[in-house]
């Protein structure tokens, strides 16, 4: 028994339709729970092996908006979630999370501007001290994207991220790494899908690959992100040379 705010999760597949689609992602279909033994938990895989799917349905589980934001963001824009949040089975800890957010970049410019919606009359300099000092639309994606981060995210909280190397360069991503890190040895806990490299790497991390039909344990260099990045940088003409041949 470990002290997550999330302990575990399983699927219970007699709450899913007998026709849905979600009874064809293999990697879905394990029997037993999905536990998360490190404070950081990584979905990794390729697109399409049921990540993103499966941790929409935990943040909806546990009582995010499926488009993301806190717990009291209340909000559609696009229905598109699936039914498999009504299946999901939680094992949570006995501690409790100080605050807790879903962030995920594909939905970010929706959460932004509910974010305004929701100052409901906070003075100016108060509410964007949360965002970098300044409306989150004046700043660039990744800008925006990390200042909300910075601005949201505290020791003991719990957090589930959606690919959030899409809208950082190398060099943020580096620091949205030290973040996670500081946070993590702080109480906080992260579930993430991500395919960079660089957030990968962080040390002590649990990487659940979801590739080759079963959510399995892997190590950082086993990973695709990390073995297809590395082959590229260290054979770049090469690799560019035959792959653009056999094209």
């Amino acid at each position: 028994m470990n002290d997550r705010f999330i302990q575990s999760v399983l699927i219970d597949w007699d709450k899913i339709s007998p026709d849905s689609y979600l009874r064809e992602i293999p990697a879905l279909q394990f029997e037993e729970p999905l536990s998360f033994d490190s404070s950081v938990a990584f979905f990794v895989g390729e697109n399409g092996t049921g990540k993103s799917t499966l941790l929409e349905a935990i943040a909806v589980a546990c009582g995010f908006n499926p488009e993301g934001g806190t717990k009291n963001y209340n909000f559609s824009t696009y229905d598109s979630h699936s039914e498999l949040h009504r299946a999901m089975k939680i094992s949570r800890g006995f501690r409790r999370p100080r605050g807790s957010y879903f962030l995920r970049a594909e939905s970010f410019y929706n959460v932004a501007s509910k974010a305004e919606d929701y100052r409901d009359g906070e003075p100016e300099s108060i509410f964007y001290s949360r965002y970098g000092g300044k409306s989150l639309h004046r700043q660039s994606h990744g800008e925006s994207f990390l200042a909300l981060i910075q601005g949201n995210f505290e020791p003991g909280g719990f957090y589930i991220l959606d690919e959030p190397e899409a809208a950082l360069s190398p060099q943020r991503q580096l620091t949205l790494l030290i973040y996670i890190h500081r946070l993590a040895e702080q109480g906080a806990q992260f579930l993430i899908a991500s395919h960079s490299p660089i957030l990968l790497g962080l040390p002590g991390a649990q990487l659940l690959s979801f590739d080759g039909g079963a959510i399995h344990a892997c190590e950082y260099t086993q990973t695709q992100s990390y073995q297809v990045t590395e082959m590229f940088i260290n054979n770049r003409e090469y690799f560019l040379e035959r792959l653009l041949r056999e094209t």
